[in-house]
């Protein structure tokens, strides 16, 4: 599980603001499943997603993240994943591919998170924030994600990675606003979901 705690330049979660925001929302909590569900719906609720509130900067790292309080689904994993870590929980991160207008192409990845929890092993949740159409909760050992796989060209990749995938920071950095960004959102075609090791 060591390198699903780890420290890194996105998964910042050394940072004093991470640190501090990780005790706090663990506070009241005893347990790995309460303290997880704490964060998660925290990163869910607090943090506001960059496209559903049109808002910039576009955020990466786990402290920028926190700062800014937007992010893409990417970023907001990342920051669950830091939240998670600094409280000593192991965290992931699991991708889809999906339909950018749910209407087949074109396709992007779609980011979210893998928790290690002690009574149930490893458990996904999708911190992305609810919406109409959009209903994400913790309810382990019942899963319930953002978005279901509907086309042919989609994917539920099962892959749990350590770090984020590279595509994706790559994306995350190249672009400055929120709408840059959804011109050029990352995507993987299943053929080369293997190399990525997400298959």
């Amino acid at each position: 599980m060591k390198e699903y705690l780890k420290v890194s330049e996105v998964i910042d979660w050394q940072h004093s603001e991470v640190m501090e925001r990780a005790k706090q929302i663990a506070v009241e909590f005893e347990t790995p499943m309460a303290i997880a569900q704490a964060c998660f719906e925290w990163v869910r609720d607090e943090i506001r997603h960059s496209y559903d509130y049109q808002m910039n900067p576009v955020t990466c790292r786990a402290s920028d993240v926190l700062q800014y309080k937007t992010g893409y689904c990417f970023a907001k994993s990342h920051l669950l994943a830091a939240l998670l870590r600094a409280n000593q929980i192991p965290a992931g991160f699991c991708y889809q591919r999906l339909s950018i207008d749910d209407k087949g192409a074109p396709y992007s990845l779609h980011g979210f998170n893998a928790i290690h929890l002690p009574e149930v092993g490893w458990y996904r949740v999708d911190a992305r924030g609810n919406k109409a159409e959009v209903n994400a909760q913790f309810a382990p050992p019942q899963e319930q994600l953002a978005f279901k796989i509907q086309f042919p060209e989609e994917a539920d990749f099962p892959a749990i990675l350590a770090e984020p995938l590279q595509i994706v920071v790559e994306a995350l950095q190249a672009q400055s606003t929120w709408d840059e960004l959804l011109r050029n959102l990352p995507d993987i075609s299943l053929e080369s979901a293997k190399i990525h090791r997400l298959v």
